[in-house]
């Protein structure tokens, strides 16, 4: 039975139509993602089906007894209470079973025992056991555990959390509740990797039907079933996960194109006749005809929403030194609490790396470090020779100040007012746009205006932290397209597992207070951490630990990854030593075979993976990023032992 019906929804904002033909069905089980740029009407269509905004026009149909629950991003306005009592109050309707409960065996305890008490209590408990039993409050702990809450949270008042806690905090009292339609706008902020894995198995598990807002690519493809895409005020329902609408979306623009393409060229084609013969008597009535066809053609049209993309790259840096960062014997700490106990890191030229690690390990205080902002506590840190740091913080404070966003892209930039609005039209802010005050701006406008900075300053290290804050999808996959071509070092900090697995070659991961190292980027990384837990499990259940594994954690600065594959254009020289036995330059000539094979293969396999179909969802991504690690490390391996015979 479906849970909520919408049938051609319509809304206008100040008498212009915001959202039109909006329909769609959802039953228990179904959670549809909604798509669209910044201000589509993603929020209002969710606070239109929570009952906030109200329904301009078309119908809304909700399954008798619903239960309505909206996430919005919204603190608390209580502050009074504890963490505990504010996300229980979030199911008031087992609560109230429990009060008619407890009246009920009061009153048996008076003496009550007639038909109608025993059988208003016996329907209360059974209504209570539909939700759970007793133990409900258990499930509710659950849920703060995983969005990563600790014991110890749950009896703190809510005035002394922070703002990112508290709208955790807000989440979690609307999954406790046990809506039958869940809204979320945008859960993923503010949650760790954890956390957000633990909420994409939550949800998916859930008896609800659920609609959400998203940014997050990875979150989006494992937890929707099925998109609705808004632009420019029209709607689009498409049944199926993210992937899959995101390749009819691309086969849609195409063919799209081709139309409007065919179809110009007839009008233009009949234009020319009507144009050539409307003077000539013997032409005059087929030109009135083709008049006739010109004005009843149905124009093929794009919709009418803004096309400008964020598309930009880096230039090529300054080489630096092979040696970027080398972390000697560091201690980092924070006001009452040691992060990191020596450690030790070392990040060389061309080397793009990932920084993963639970909310509060350390992440942003490491990057803060190596980018010269703060202090080691103790210990060595050595910066290369020509190492030009880019650095941008997760929420852009180095560009926090007074005047217009023209003023403060000059201040960091350097460049004439002129260079300076080509520089920003470059990252969508044209004409007028260039004289918003800096205090004014969003929280995506600051970002682009980040980026911007970053792209300008000529950088040859990146120190990037959570950059695709406050970017919507497209702006994200620019970044990624941007990141993935730059040429110099990257030093990545992000929750955008996307955009980890696209970007990263080696994975930096602050766990149990340790700084470890992974060879390959996210995938691996998370092959690695699970054998990890499985060898743990185990150890701890007295089977014996594993011997070998993908991916071997080590202490960082005893990882050096080879980014780069590059074949010698010609056997080296003697240089006047003894030429090699037969038995060497055999082994010699078929490593070479051997490693023409391997790259034979390699380029074959990329070429295969060039296919978006292969990357279609985390688990053929991770599929796609283990096989193209092997066939390089193949190669890799066969150019060492190649060198090592070669010598």
């Amino acid at each position: 039975m479906a849970v909520v019906i919408a049938s051609d929804l319509g809304k206008d904002i100040a008498g212009s139509p915001l959202l039109r033909g909006v329909s769609f069905k959802l039953e228990r089980g179904d959670r549809m993602t909604l798509s669209g740029r910044n201000g589509s009407g993603k929020t209002t269509l969710l606070r239109m089906l929570a009952g906030g905004a109200s329904i301009d026009r078309g119908k809304l149909r909700l399954q008798k007894g619903a239960k309505v629950a909206l996430y919005d991003q919204r603190p608390p306005r209580e502050r009074d209470l504890t963490l505990r009592d504010y996300v229980l109050s979030g199911a008031k309707q087992i609560v109230a079973i429990e009060h008619e409960l407890a009246r009920l065996e009061g009153a048996m305890a008076d003496g009550a025992h007639d038909e109608a008490t025993l059988g208003a209590y016996a329907a209360a408990q059974g209504r209570l056991e539909g939700h759970g039993g007793y133990r409900w409050r258990d499930r509710a702990l659950v849920t703060l555990h995983g969005l990563g809450f600790q014991d110890g949270d749950l009896d703190r008042s809510l005035s002394s959390f922070s703002g990112g806690e508290l709208t955790r905090g807000s989440l979690a009292r609307v999954l406790t509740g046990e809506p039958d339609l869940i809204l979320l706008d945008e859960p993923t902020n503010h949650l760790d990797i954890a956390s957000l894995e633990w909420l994409e198995q939550h949800l998916a598990g859930l008896d609800a039907a659920i609609v959400l807002v998203a940014h997050d690519r990875w979150f989006l493809e494992a937890v929707g079933t099925s998109v609705l895409e808004l632009e420019a005020g029209r709607a689009r329902f498409f049944s199926g996960p993210w992937h899959a609408w995101r390749k009819e979306q691309a086969a849609r623009e195409l063919a799209l194109g081709r139309a409007i393409e065919r179809q110009q060229a007839e009008i233009e084609r009949l234009e020319r006749f009507v144009e050539r013969f409307r003077a000539k008597a013997t032409k005059a009535r087929q030109a009135q005809s083709r008049v006739k066809r010109l004005d009843k053609m149905q124009r093929v049209e794009r919709d009418p929403r803004d096309d400008r993309l964020l598309s930009f790259t880096f230039k090529e840096p300054e080489r630096s030194g092979r040696v970027v960062f080398e972390l000697e014997g560091a201690r980092l700490e924070v006001p009452g609490r040691v992060l990191l106990e020596n450690a030790g890191l070392w990040l060389e030229r061309g080397e793009h790396v990932t920084l993963v690690g639970a909310n509060g390990t350390g992440k942003t205080t490491l990057i803060e470090t190596l980018a010269g902002r703060r202090p080691l506590a103790a210990g060595k840190l050595r910066t290369g020779h020509n190492v030009a740091v880019g650095y941008v913080s997760q929420h852009a404070e180095e560009l926090s100040g007074q005047g217009t966003l023209l003023e403060a892209a000059q201040r960091a930039t350097g460049l004439t007012p002129g260079k300076t609005r080509a520089l920003l039209g470059r990252f969508l802010f044209s004409g007028e746009e260039a004289q918003k005050p800096v205090g004014g701006l969003s929280g995506g406008e600051l970002r682009r205006l980040s980026l911007a900075v970053l792209v300008n300053s000529g950088a040859n290290m990146l120190v990037l932290d959570e950059p695709t804050n406050h970017l919507d999808v497209e702006s994200r996959e620019a970044l990624e397209d941007a990141l993935r071509g730059f040429p110099g070092s990257l030093l990545l900090v992000s929750h955008d597992r996307a955009l980890l697995d696209a970007v990263g070659t080696r994975t930096l991961a602050l766990e149990d207070g340790q700084l470890r190292s992974y060879d390959g980027g996210w995938a691996e990384y998370v092959q690695a951490r699970e054998a990890r837990r499985r060898a743990e499990v185990g150890t701890a259940a007295g089977a014996p630990e594993p011997g070998t594994q993908k991916a071997k954690a080590t202490k960082t600065k005893a990882t050096k990854t080879k980014t780069t594959i590059t074949k010698p254009a010609r056997k080296p020289e003697p240089n006047g030593r003894p030429a090699p036995s037969k038995n060497a330059q055999r082994a010699q000539r078929k490593l070479e075979r051997e490693l023409e094979e391997a790259e034979k293969s390699l380029r074959a396999l990329e070429d295969e993976l060039a296919d978006p179909a292969a990357w279609a969802g985390p688990a053929r991504s991770a599929s796609s990023t283990e096989r193209h690690a092997e066939a390089k490390r193949t190669v890799e391996e066969l150019y060492a032992r190649w060198e090592a015979v070669a010598g």
